[in-house]
């Protein structure tokens, strides 16, 4: 029975390393075949995202949700940030900022919000005021005030793009499940983090002009993360969808705030000017989640 697992569980690892590297690159007869799935492949049916187990409300023993900020500047981060040039090059990869603008536009992520509550729907067009700016120069107001119609050449647009996302937000919740007798952790929620496109170009870089740009719901887009496929360092022929990536924390963050009693006040609203105490303030929200496993077991 026992070897009857592991032989499962090794099927199954060398299926997801068959059909989430390069597609048919060893066998491909031309270079337009690369990427295409074999036979085999297409047989073996939808490439789609693990499922979440379900959980009963009464198995949680404990819970604690909390956000988080990724810092893109790390490189751990870099899978996250590149490619930056937003069509992908040959490598046909994309970021995860364009990855999720690309097809919120498409329509294949709906559930975007406006903040991380995920109380206000947004729409793509909703959305335009907060990634672009749309500005008219002084000849093109001269052009206005004479009546004419502004040329294109006196309208200026700044649209963001992939260099420009210096974080991202997420929310998630850390949980104790008594049935499997393990801490566990759910991402709920993701959020690109930018500059104020209406300011960034005068020079203000002190990272209080930063914006959340809108939040996904993350449940409701793993399937398009999962199709979409970030590099892997560990080996490059086997490229990690940003599912797994995500889903399996293979990325550097720091807790900015926990559910609390005080509105949800983040951490910087009662250690305010001292990035040091902030950080060591996070450490030991994030020690404290460590320890109820082991606490837990303790007092049985």
């Amino acid at each position: 029975m026992f070897w009857r697992g592991v032989l499962s569980i090794v099927v199954m690892v060398l299926t997801v390393w068959n059909t989430s590297g390069q597609a048919n690159i060893l066998n491909a007869k031309r270079p337009e075949d690369i990427g295409k799935k074999t036979e085999a492949q297409a047989k073996a049916g939808p490439d789609v995202p693990l499922e979440y187990g379900y959980v009963e409300d009464r198995d949680i023993l404990w819970s604690k949700m909390v956000w988080e900020v990724i810092d893109l500047n790390e490189r751990v981060n870099f899978p996250l940030y590149y490619p930056i040039d937003g069509t992908g090059g040959h490598t046909g990869r994309q970021s995860l900022y364009d990855v999720l603008v690309t097809n919120i536009k498409n329509g294949k992520i709906k559930d975007i919000y406006s903040d991380s509550y995920f109380s206000e729907n947004r729409n793509f067009g909703e959305l335009e005021a907060t990634l672009s700016k749309v500005d008219t120069t002084d000849l093109g107001y001269e052009q206005v005030n004479a009546g004419e119609q502004v040329s294109e050449m006196y309208i200026d647009r700044r649209d963001l793009s992939s260099a420009d996302i210096v974080e991202y937000h997420i929310k998630g919740m850390w949980y104790f499940d008594k049935r499997q007798g393990e801490l566990k952790y759910r991402l709920l929620g993701i959020a690109p983090v930018a500059p104020d496109v209406n300011f960034m170009d005068e020079g203000i870089d002190d990272g209080s002009n930063l914006v959340e740009l809108f939040w996904v719901w993350y449940p409701g887009a793993r399937q398009v993360l999962h199709e979409a496929k970030a590099f892997n360092a560990t080996s490059s022929g086997v490229p990690i969808s940003f599912d797994h990536l995500l889903n399996a924390r293979r990325f550097n963050a720091v807790i900015y705030k926990e559910e609390n009693v005080y509105g949800d006040r983040e951490i910087r609203d009662y250690i305010p000017d001292n990035a040091m105490f902030q950080l060591m303030e996070a450490q030991r929200i994030q020690e404290e989640i460590r320890n109820f496993e082991q606490d837990v077991w303790k007092n049985e």
